[in-house]
């Protein structure tokens, strides 16, 4: 299961790095925020939606922002905390990468299975997720 991740991750890394110049890990933040209302969230929501730590989703935050993709808002209703929102750089990366993004999920592990074999791997990563999710 690793191992199918890290090469999926990879490969298709290699694709959104050299034609969108978006990282493995921007994409699913930005894809996120993107599915968020007002393309924002706070922190701790963004770490629960991704499954990262806080510190990880604040130091890839970090970068995004000194690249322009992701900004921060402060929250208006309670002083404490802030808004990490897409820019709309950062939603114009998304956008391009997206359908690439998808070619290459498709093309590097969809297209080797059949119908059934994709029904029951949604099967079971759904049992899987259902059971050990924290949300």
């Amino acid at each position: 299961m690793l191992r199918v991740h890290d090469l999926l991750v990879n490969q298709a890394g290699r694709t959104l790095q050299s034609e969108f110049g978006l990282s493995a890990t921007d994409y699913p933040v930005l894809a996120e925020l993107t599915r968020a209302p007002g393309d924002r969230l706070r922190v701790p929501e963004l770490a629960k939606v991704l499954g990262w730590d806080k510190s990880r989703v604040s130091h890839q935050l970090a970068r995004m922002a000194k690249r322009g993709l992701v900004a921060r808002e402060e929250c208006i209703d309670d002083g404490r905390g802030a808004y990490m929102m897409v820019t709309p750089a950062g939603r114009a990366a998304l956008e391009a990468a997206a359908p690439q993004h998808v070619n290459d999920v498709r093309r590097l592990f969809l297209d080797h299975l059949s119908p059934g074999q994709v029904t029951l791997l949604t099967e079971i990563t759904d049992t899987v997720i259902e059971k050990i999710d924290t949300k």
